[in-house]
C-alpha cells in the first residue's frame, strides 16, 4: 500500500501543478475580459480618433489581450510568492489555456475562418502571445525572489528573536543563582549567630542562684507564692535558765 503510494503522489503532484496552470489562465482570462471591456467602452471613441490605422489596431490588440499582458503576470507573481513553481512552463501553460478557450469561442462563434483573420491584427495577437509569456515568467521568478528575500529575513528575525530569547535565559539563570547564593549566605549567618548564642545560654543556666538567708531573729515568717500561703512552724524561744537556789535561801532558820 505504501509502495503504490509514493509511486501515484509524483503523478499526483503532476496533475494537480496542471490544474492550477489551467485554472490560472482561465481566472486571468476571466478578469482582463472583463477589464477589457469596460476600458473598450471608455476609450472606444479615443482609439477611433487616433489618426493612423495601425495605432488602431495596435490599441485594439492591447485592449483585446490585457489579460495576457496585464491580469496573468499579476497573478503569477502572486502564485509565486506563495507557492514554488516553475516559470517559463506556468507561464506557458497559463498562456496556452488561456488561448485555447478564446479560440474555441471563435471557433464557435465564426468557425475555422475566425481562427486566423490575416494582416496585422492577427500578426500583433501572435507577437502579444509571445510578449505575455515572456513577462509572466518574469513576473513569476520575481514573485520567487521577493518570496526568498521574505524568508531570509523572517529567518533573521527569528535568529534575533532566538539570541533575544537566549540572553534573557542567561540573565534569568544568573540572577536565580546569585539569589540561591545570597540565601545560603543569609543561612550560614543566620546558623554562626545561633551557634555563638548558643553557649552563652549554656553559661547562663549553669551559673548558681544566690538566695538571701533568712533572718534568724524571725520567729516566725511566713511565705507566700502565687495562689498559696505557706506558713513556716515557730521555732520556740530558747528558755532563759532559771536562777539558781542558793542553799542557804532553801534552808530554814533554825530555831
Amino acid at each position: 500500500m505504501s509502495t503504490k503510494t509514493s509511486t501515484l503522489e509524483p503523478l499526483r503532484v503532476r496533475i494537480r501543478r496542471f490544474q492550477f496552470i489551467v485554472g490560472l489562465g482561465f481566472i486571468a482570462l476571466v478578469a482582463g475580459s472583463a477589464l477589457s471591456v469596460s476600458l473598450t467602452l471608455r476609450l472606444s471613441l479615443r482609439v477611433q480618433a487616433l489618426p493612423f490605422m495601425p495605432l488602431k489596431v495596435l490599441a485594439a490588440v492591447l485592449l483585446e489581450n490585457l489579460w495576457l499582458l496585464g491580469v496573468l503576470p499579476l497573478l503569477c507573481y502572486g502564485a509565486g510568492r506563495v507557492m514554488e513553481l516553475k516559470p517559463w512552463h506556468t507561464a506557458g501553460g497559463a498562456a496556452v489555456s488561456g488561448s485555447v478557450f478564446v479560440l474555441a469561442l471563435g471557433f464557435v462563434q465564426g468557425g475555422v475562418d475566425s481562427l486566423w483573420l490575416g494582416g496585422l491584427g492577427s500578426v500583433l495577437n501572435v507577437a502579444a502571445f509571445g510578449v505575455g509569456i515572456v513577462v509572466s515568467a518574469r513576473a513569476l521568478m520575481m514573485g520567487r525572489a521577493a518570496a526568498a528575500r521574505q524568508s531570509v529575513q523572517t529567518q533573521a528575525k527569528a535568529e534575533e528573536r532566538k539570541s533575544e530569547y537566549d540572553e534573557f535565559l542567561r540573565a534569568a539563570e544568573q540572577g536565580g543563582a546569585r539569589l540561591e547564593q545570597r540565601e545560603a549566605q543569609n543561612a550560614a549567618t543566620a546558623n554562626a549567630a545561633g551557634d555563638a548564642a548558643a553557649p552563652v545560654a549554656s553559661e547562663n543556666t549553669a551559673s548558681p542562684v544566690e538566695v538571701p538567708a533568712a533572718s534568724e531573729s524571725a520567729s516566725a515568717s511566713t511565705v507566700e507564692s502565687p495562689g498559696q500561703v505557706v506558713h513556716l512552724p515557730e521555732q520556740p524561744a530558747s528558755a532563759a535558765p532559771a536562777p539558781a537556789e542558793s542553799p542557804d535561801a532553801t534552808k530554814t532558820p533554825a530555831a
